[in-house]
Parts: structure tokens; sequence; C-alpha cells
């Protein structure tokens, strides 16, 4: 099967590691946040720092999230400088690309040792049909500025959490 968005997360985990490289663990995440964004940008991808994702609930904002990167307006990447990953991590992504309704994440940990996980999470409504429009949760928008804008619309919602 196909990796969904496979070039642009070539290019993003080649960025990781060569920053990595160069700079080891120890930094905050933001130092890696730029870095990598840098990296990123030299490479010829669209970069969003700190992308705005905004909830909703019964049409109030009831809160706002930033995502650390956005990447071709297709891929979130958040980015950790911990001892290793967490469940929190994994959750934090999970719902950020619930939110969004962009379909491929990637978690990046800048630790002792690097670490990267690759999470997917399609609506339930477009495994069914195989439909490629991205959807988002109805309570959610987000404003991520890049050559393919993401625009929040409604849909049934359903976590595919494997890693691919």
């Amino acid at each position: 099967m196909a990796l969904k968005h496979r070039e642009i997360t070539e290019q993003i985990l080649q960025a990781f590691y060569k920053v990595y490289h160069v700079l080891g663990h120890g930094f905050l995440e933001k130092v890696y946040e730029n870095s990598l964004a840098v990296e990123l940008r030299e490479r010829g991808l669209a970069v969003q720092q700190q992308a705005p994702i905004r909830v909703l609930y019964n049409e109030h904002p009831v809160g706002e999230y930033f995502a650390d990167l956005v990447v071709e307006g297709s891929v979130i990447v958040e980015i950790k400088a911990a001892q290793a990953l967490t469940d929190e991590h994994f959750a934090q992504l999970i719902n950020y690309l619930k939110a969004t309704g962009i379909e491929v994440g990637l978690l990046l940990n800048f630790g002792p040792k690097p670490e990267v996980k690759r999470k997917v999470f399609e609506t339930a409504k477009k495994k069914a049909s195989g439909e490629e429009t991205r959807r988002g949760d109805p309570r959610t928008t987000v404003r991520v500025r890049s050559p393919r804008a993401i625009q929040d619309s409604g849909g049934e919602d359903g976590a595919d959490n494997t890693d691919r």
C-alpha cells in the first residue's frame, strides 16, 4: 500500500535527521522548529510555523492551538525535545489531524535518541467512499497559509491510529 504524501514526508524526515545531526539534543523545541523550517524551505517546501487551529463548540470558539509546522498544506509536524515520546504527544497529534482534516502527521523527537512516528487520520466517511477531499471536524476550523490551503468542512470522523 502506498504511503500518503510519501515524497513530502521523506523530505521532512531527511531534514529532521540533518538537523538532529548538526544540533544534537538539548535545545528547546523552538530551536528545532526554526531549524527544521529553514531546512525544509531550503528544500523548496512551503512551511507554515505555528499554524493556528481554532476549536469551536456549538459555533463558539472554545480553544486555539498551534501546530508546530504544516508542510505543503498536507502534513502536520509536531516537534518534541523530550526524553521519549508519550501517549500525550500522540493524542495531541491525532487531535490536530482530526481538527484540521489534514490526514498525515509526523511526531519528531529531538531527544537523547531521535524518534519519528508517522500517524494517519482518515474520516470514516472517506474510508467508506474512497473520497479524496479533506474534511475536518465540523466543530473546528484551521487557517493554513500554503499553496494548498485547508478549508474546513463537515464530516464524520473516525481515527485510523496505525503507523503508516
